[in-house]
């Protein structure tokens, strides 16, 4: 794999820091031993400008390039999932019922790569803004730090980020440009009825039927109501009632996912939602509250940046070994609201046949690393040059 040279030097010390940050996992936005480490690896690299604080425990590190030019975002998010990790590592998380199960370890461990390179070489025009986020897996740690002005305060242009991919050979890449990943929304139906004596249904209003019609109902919706050619997941995930055999139950709880690309198609979603819900506890007789929660929008690339972006790759990994018009998928990410803030892109990168993600068994490959961190690299090198 042509990586660079310089950075396949660091391949043992990015393999000590991820297996560092694997064993520490933290959180949503209360990644401070992370943010912690990554600050005093970034200090020893010598970079230019540390900025704590961002997103709660969010840190944006400035390198300076040799020249005048614009500033390019690289990201790369550290929070981890509360899972309890089952594989007997010697390097396996320390803190019970967490564990780095999606890979920000390597994530957070391919931009430092890059950045002890960068800061090191500086064979790049203006400047590199390294943002390490937290809360991407829940709450939306992009979102905030876009709120709180990162792109305006550190006047990024365009901003990139990757993601590991198992199941897809080691190094290889995968993006498209325009929409990658999709909108995701979630939807509870908390459903009241009247319980009472399972031999006498006839005295109640029972939640349960209620809430197995509106699951079957709510999957007419992709069958019935929208185009065949557009994209769309409704996923019923839960159903919560009752507590014993002849007892009908007082109330029940139905939640579940949304998936769209389209804007059109996800209104569409939220008014047939809401008229299947009330409908549905008009005919069974019960009481409904409908919560839909919009989420993360979808994961739309720049075309102009993804191209980009999949000539670097091409040049790190080869040719044969990257799709830069790959299908998109239905699963979110909220580096979309930096892509909407700024244009850029979002990228696959191969872990190689290893558990899924967000499964007890994962665990990042760190034959990755210095794939990731030598894109990242050339990235820069390649927008800003200095000749």
């Amino acid at each position: 794999m042509p990586v660079v040279n310089r950075i396949a030097d660091y391949s043992e010390e990015m393999k000590t820091w991820r297996r560092h940050l694997h064993q520490i996992p933290e959180l949503g936005l209360d990644t401070v031993k992370t943010a912690a480490y990554v600050a005093e690896m970034l200090e020893t690299f010598g970079v230019d400008e540390i900025h704590s604080g961002i997103a709660q425990n969010g840190i944006v590190a400035i390198i300076n390039g040799q020249g005048e030019g614009s500033t390019i975002g690289l990201r790369a998010d550290m929070d981890a999932l509360p899972i309890t990790e089952v594989r007997d590592l010697e390097y396996k998380s320390t803190v019970p019922g967490k564990m780095h199960a999606c890979g920000h370890d390597g994530h957070t461990t391919m931009l430092l790569g890059a950045a002890k390179y960068l800061a090191e070489t500086r064979n790049f025009k203006g400047r590199v803004a390294l943002l390490f986020q937290p809360a991407e897996e829940i709450i939306g740690g992009a979102q905030i730090m876009v709120e709180e002005g990162v792109m305006e305060r550190f006047d990024i242009a365009e901003v990139y980020a990757l993601h590991n991919s198992p199941g897809l050979p080691v190094g290889h890449f995968l993006t498209t440009p325009g929409a990658l990943m999709a909108a995701v929304d979630t939807f509870t139906i908390n459903i009241k009825g009247r319980g009472g004596h399972g031999a006498m249904p006839h005295e109640t209003r029972d939640p349960v039927m209620a809430a197995c019609g509106m699951a079957q109902a709510i999957q007419t919706i992709v069958s019935r109501n929208h185009h065949a050619t557009e994209d769309l997941v409704i996923s019923v995930t839960q159903i919560h009632t009752g507590t014993v055999d002849n007892v009908i139950p007082e109330t029940a709880y139905v939640n579940g996912t949304i998936r769209t690309f389209n804007p059109e198609v996800q209104k569409m979603v939220m008014a047939r939602f809401d008229e299947i819900v009330k409908g549905c506890a008009v005919a069974y007789g019960v009481e409904a509250e409908l919560d839909y929660e919009v989420g993360y929008p979808a994961t739309i690339n720049d075309a102009g940046k993804a191209g980009f972006a999949t000539e670097v790759a091409r040049e790190i990994a080869g040719a044969a070994n990257v799709e830069g018009e790959a299908d998109r998928e239905m699963g979110a990410e909220d580096f979309s609201y930096m892509l909407q803030a700024r244009p850029g892109a979002y990228l696959f990168i191969g872990q190689g046949d290893t558990a899924g993600l967000h499964h007890p068994e994962y665990d990042f490959n760190d034959e990755v690393a210095p794939i990731g961190a030598s894109f990242f690299a050339r990235l820069v090198e390649k927008a800003q040059p200095l000749a």
